[in-house]
Parts: C-alpha cells; structure tokens; sequence
C-alpha cells in the first residue's frame, strides 16, 4: 500500500484549506466589522495562489471573470431587497467589498480543489445549486448577513440556486486549461 501524497494532491488539499481560511476571513470579518483584517487574509490566500500557478495572466482574467459575475449576482441580491450585509463598504447600493474578496477567493479553487468537476456539468449545476445558497445561509448564521425577512430568504436561496447552477459549469468552462 502506497500512503505517499502527490506533489499534485498536497496543492490541492493547500488550495481548500487556503479557501476555507479566506472563507471564514471574509464571513467572519464582515460579522465583526474587520473587514481589514479580513480582506488581507484573503489576499494573502489569492496571492499564495497565483504565486504558485505558472501563467498567472490566465490566472488573472479567470478571477476577473468570476469577480464579475459575482459583482453582478449578489449585488441583483442587494438591489431586490432579499439580503442585507452587514458590512456593506464601499456602496450600500452593491456587493460589498468583503465579497468580491470571497469570490476571488473561491475562484482559486477552480483549477486546484475543484478541478476534478472538469467536464461534470450536471453534477457541478447541481453541486452549485446546493452549495452555493448553503455558503450564503451558513455566512447569515455567522452574522455577516441577514435575510430581511422570511418571504426574502426563500426567494433569495431560489435566486441563489439558479446563480450557482449556472455559475459552477461557467466557471468551470473558463478554467479549463486551454
């Protein structure tokens, strides 16, 4: 029996482990107002990970892709009404900062932690589906958001599940090694 790791499986497992610390950074810092700390917490993690990937250029416009998307998703959230951040710098109008954090965050993983997804879209639609409004539900628990009221949760997480379902085999098709 063979127990040695891959130099391949360790980035990956440094890769999650990098995610869920800028997950929590951002979740965490936003409840307690550290949106500082939080979001240097989280670069340092994005940087760590194009430190370590060769063609940082690709690296860059994929995180751009994602960062966009995710602007656009939470702050159509923002604008009907169906959230509420508690750290909302810059703008109470849109996302807040501390989630643009989060999706650069999470866009790291799409390549390392989240490659074995490649090609799986029906499975990533349905992963995105689940995991997505469960993140969003997990971070309102936290304390770095609220749910405006019952009504609002539920058309928030339906919202949700169709962002993620869509996102995940996008993301996906834009992280496929060209």
């Amino acid at each position: 029996m063979n127990l040695v790791i891959s130099r391949g499986t360790w980035r990956k497992i440094w890769n999650f482990v990098l995610f869920q610390i800028g997950w929590f950074a951002c979740i965490l810092g936003a409840a307690h107002h550290q949106i500082g700390l939080a979001l240097a917490i989280s670069l340092i993690c994005i940087g760590i990970y194009l430190w370590l990937y060769q063609n940082a250029r690709s690296e860059h416009e994929l995180l751009l892709k994602v960062f966009i998307y995710g602007l656009i998703a939470d702050t159509i959230l923002v604008q009907l009404g169906w959230i509420r951040f508690e750290s909302d710098f810059p703008f109470a109008a849109i996302s807040p900062v501390w989630m643009w954090a989060l999706w650069l965050v999470f866009a790291t993983t799409l390549k390392e932690s989240m490659a074995w997804l490649q090609g799986k879209n029906g499975l990533a639609a349905v992963l995105g589906a689940i995991a997505g409004p469960l993140c969003y539900e997990a971070g309102v628990r936290l304390g770095a958001a609220s749910w405006p009221s019952p009504e609002d949760r539920v058309f928030a997480l339906i919202y949700l599940a169709v962002v993620w379902a869509i996102a995940m085999p996008v993301f996906l098709y834009f992280a496929k090694e060209k």
